[in-house]
């Protein structure tokens, strides 16, 4: 005989699962239907729509782009609502509004800025088809001297302009320097993310953290650590140096199991000579340069980006600089690279963080 109370649980446990099956579903398709027009949002900005991700920090993401009208590619950098304290907010606007301010060809161009209906601040700016520093040699080693300073010489050109207008870049490392090339010109310096601006003109109210340690550690000068409500242009200086170092020896110029040995090293240390650590002759005229931007002492280094973009070119291998040879060498290994970059995501990257540490403790970000 059947058993009809058993019968009428089973039917009554089928239809729940039935129920509960349906209520996911419906679930699950509103919360991919809301996730859909997210990114539709987000993928469309204004004239520009979005298409690959290629990189990420601690404030947002950075998108490649292209404009409607003109059909330019540019970069977008989002940042992203769930990041958007109000302290981010304001570094936000402000590296826009004074990174807009220079107009140096080895600066990166802004050319837009907004809010989106749903929140999202962004800004749009050129897109360079390139690497930074920091990826080219710690794929393919230290460069020869004379495309070292060819590089080197480009930077003193931007940070001669910043500083000119009362700008200090506060984090100058490989990372934020970006190598590409035009049509009819390689190796095409651009310095990227003013983020960390901070400025010098008495009558501007400070927005910036005057009683932290703020840059990347292995680029840091004394000065930051010891007094960072006093960096001036020498402070910009010291972190090209130590730039000018990692690009001819491969290697940082102190290296370290923590932020503060690091910090410690830049104040009390003093740096081994880039020849004898590269294991190899560097001009005797272009080690002094980079000996002297690494001074603990500012006033031992050149006075202005100017001052030691004039000592870079004076040096014997500035002369030897190639162009052709550099023109193989996008056709050739540029090339690989910049495919490899594209396929892996600039973002997996994982360049020397930049740190801010204040009286009460510290981050990385």
């Amino acid at each position: 005989m059947p058993n009809t109370s058993f019968d009428r649980v089973r039917v009554s446990l089928a239809i729940s699962w039935c129920g509960l099956a349906v209520a996911i579903a419906a679930l699950n398709s509103r919360t991919l239907y809301g996730l859909r027009k997210q990114i539709r949002e987000v993928r469309q900005l204004g004239q520009y729509t979005l298409q690959e991700k290629i990189g990420e920090g601690g404030m947002g993401v950075v998108y490649r782009a292209t404009h409607a009208m003109l059909r330019r590619p540019a970069a977008i950098k989002l940042l992203l609502k769930e990041r958007a304290s109000e302290a981010d907010l304001v570094r936000f606007e402000r590296e826009v509004q004074l990174t807009s301010r220079l107009a140096h060809p080895n600066t990166v161009s802004i050319f837009d800025y907004g809010r989106t209906a749903e929140g999202v601040f962004y800004y749009a700016m050129e897109y360079l088809d390139g690497m930074d520093l920091d990826h080219l040699i710690r794929t393919d080693g230290p460069l020869e001297a004379p495309r070292t300073i060819h590089i080197l010489a480009q930077v003193c050109g931007a940070l001669a302009e910043a500083h000119a207008l009362g700008l200090i870049h506060r984090d100058i490392k490989p990372a934020n320097i970006v190598l590409t090339e035009r049509a009819d010109e390689p190796d095409v310096v651009k310095v990227v993310d003013f983020g960390l601006v901070r400025t010098l003109g008495k009558d501007e109210v400070a927005t910036d953290f005057t009683t932290a340690i703020i840059g990347t550690p292995l680029y840091l000068a004394p000065e930051a650590v010891t007094s960072p409500a006093s960096l001036d242009g020498r402070s910009d200086l010291y972190a090209l140096g130590a730039v000018a170092y990692f690009l001819l020896t491969g290697k940082p110029v102190f290296e370290a199991a923590t932020v503060v040995e690091m910090c410690s090293k830049h104040m009390l240390e003093q740096p081994i000579p880039p020849s004898k650590r590269l294991g190899k002759v560097i001009s005797a005229d272009l080690e002094a340069v980079v000996l002297r931007c690494l001074s603990k002492d500012r006033e031992a280094r050149p006075s202005s980006a100017t001052e030691l973009r004039a000592a870079l070119l004076g040096c014997k291998d500035a002369g030897h600089y190639d162009p052709q040879t550099s023109r193989a060498w996008w056709t050739g290994r540029g090339a690989e690279l910049r495919a490899s970059r594209s396929s892996v995501g600039r973002s997996e990257a994982t360049p020397p963080t930049t740190v801010t540490v204040s009286r009460f403790g510290g981050h990385l970000r």
